[in-house]
């Protein structure tokens, strides 16, 4: 019997994220004291910071330059072409 949300849409169950290798968390935690210190040091000016973070398709690493006020990405590497391209490769098994 397949039961669906009032919308149609069946719910997919929650899964627990494997726990991290020691070692990633550590280099994980390097990652982020070293953002932390650039955008303390206004590295980007003083209205942008750095962010790090993994596209959950790809896995890939991103890094972004986005501005403080407007949440504009000022940068991108790499770029979000790259990543469409990556995660159609991806699916198409190549």
């Amino acid at each position: 019997m397949d039961i669906t949300g009032v919308n149609g849409v069946g719910q997919i169950p929650a899964t627990a994220p494997a726990p991290a290798a020691p070692e990633h968390v550590a280099e994980n935690r390097d990652i982020v004291q070293a953002v932390k210190a650039l955008n303390a040091a206004s590295s980007f000016g003083d209205n942008n910071e750095l962010s790090f973070m993994v596209d959950r398709n790809t896995k890939m690493a991103v890094i972004r330059i986005v501005n403080k006020d407007t949440k504009e990405v000022v940068e991108q590497i790499p770029a979000e072409y790259i990543l469409a391209l990556a995660r159609e490769l991806g699916q198409n098994g190549h």
